[in-house]
């Protein structure tokens, strides 16, 4: 995307093509520009939840760094990984329909984390800071999981739902940053932000 020369607000570079990380960082005043770092993301043998997600994204910030020119680079490149963990097992993106089933039934009346690492590439220094959140999910039908996936929302999502959609009334409780679980924690991300100079954001 291509931000609005007219606006005054600061323009980064996000390491994603996810819409919804595009809006989060508009809700804060933030521009980008969308530059998706295509990386292996492959969980290591015995990598934890954590440093997997810390690790990605991580490597997504780099990543996107190294496509960049010198110019390009003077500015604030962010990137962010988000995962779902139950009972210790990283549920990623489905693969298909079949597998966001299995998924979601695993989710049913189950309490998991989810886990958003956030990355700052700037200076040629790269900080990362994690946020969790426990989800608590209600009891889910066969009929309830078949409409989901049937309606497509499943799709590129961490845990095959997305509590910003459909998915939301779904959830009994959460404890922590409901924008982590979209993707994007806005108090981690903006905290980032303001400690590399940029001092107008949100």
């Amino acid at each position: 995307m291509t931000p609005d020369k007219t606006s005054v607000a600061p323009v980064i570079y996000l390491a994603s093509r996810s819409p919804r990380r595009v809006e989060l960082l508009k809700q804060i005043g933030i521009l980008c520009v969308t530059l998706p770092a295509d990386i292996d993301e492959t969980q290591n043998l015995n990598e934890s939840p954590i440093d997997y997600v810390m690790r990605l994204a991580r490597q997504k910030a780099k990543a996107c760094a190294q496509a960049l020119n010198s110019e390009q680079r003077l500015s604030q490149i962010i990137a962010a990984d988000t995962t779902v963990v139950l009972d210790g097992q990283v549920l990623g993106k489905p693969e298909d329909d079949n597998d966001a089933r299995q998924i979601l039934t695993r989710l049913s009346g189950r309490v998991h984390q989810v886990h958003t690492a956030v990355a700052l590439a700037f200076n040629n220094q790269i900080e990362v800071v994690l946020s969790t959140t426990v989800v608590e999910m209600m009891d889910l039908s066969v009929a309830q999981i078949e409409a989901y996936i049937a309606s497509g929302d499943h799709r590129d999502k961490a845990g095959s739902y997305g509590i910003q959609g459909a998915a939301g009334a779904w959830i009994k409780r959460i404890e922590g940053s409901y924008t982590g679980v979209m993707g994007l924690p806005l108090y981690e991300t903006a905290a980032l932000l303001r400690k590399c100079g940029l001092e107008n954001v949100t």
